[in-house]
């Protein structure tokens, strides 16, 4: 005699889950809440670049602040999409007199050492990508005096990230806003 499935017991069957699968999706789940637990409970909210001596950062961004508004005596807000030479000229002179303002800047705020351990590691290494920064700049103006047209600006990357964006995290790590590349050239 042959033993008959009716249609009722074929459908429990089918619809048992796979209580491995089960298990699976739980751990899983599990992980991920801890995950979230830890990222917005217990890790760390302090910035990687940030460093222990607020004095140091304090005086850099009063530095920085005072050439901000020294370079924004500079902008020269004519356009320059319809340009002849003369502009162009012009355009690269404030871009080096704007640089020699950052320039200046940089000089100050590294002229004291962090009192930090940290701040003494991780500030040398932004000086030096902020020179770089600054040679970009320098290059660019040359350019604009060689070439006599209105040119893009491009600066160096350091590991696939523009230059700028490095030297602004570490500011704004910091509190020091002003302390970040300006967007335009011009100041």
């Amino acid at each position: 005699m042959t033993a008959t499935v009716t249609p009722d017991e074929r459908q429990a069957g089918e619809r048992r889950p796979n209580p491995w699968l089960r298990g699976f999706l739980l751990v899983i789940l599990a992980l991920f809440a801890a995950f979230w637990i830890w990222a917005l409970f217990f890790a760390s909210k302090e910035a990687v670049n940030r460093i222990d001596d607020r004095a140091w950062a304090e005086r850099a961004e009063a530095i920085c602040l005072e050439a901000t508004e020294e370079r924004i005596q500079l902008a020269d807000l004519t356009r320059i999409d319809q340009a002849g030479p003369e502009l162009i000229y012009r355009r690269a002179e404030i871009v080096d007199e704007s640089t020699d303002i950052l320039e200046q800047m940089l000089d100050d705020v590294v002229a004291v050492e962090p009192a930090d351990e940290k701040g003494q590691g991780i500030v040398p290494l932004w000086e030096e990508e902020y020179r770089i920064y600054l040679d970009d700049r320098r290059a660019y103006a040359d350019t604009l005096r060689e070439t006599g047209e209105n040119s893009a600006f491009y600066e160096s990357a350091v590991d696939e990230l523009p230059i700028s964006e490095r030297l602004a995290t570490f500011a704004g790590d910091n509190e020091m806003s002003t302390c970040a590349p300006p967007i335009d050239l011009s100041r």
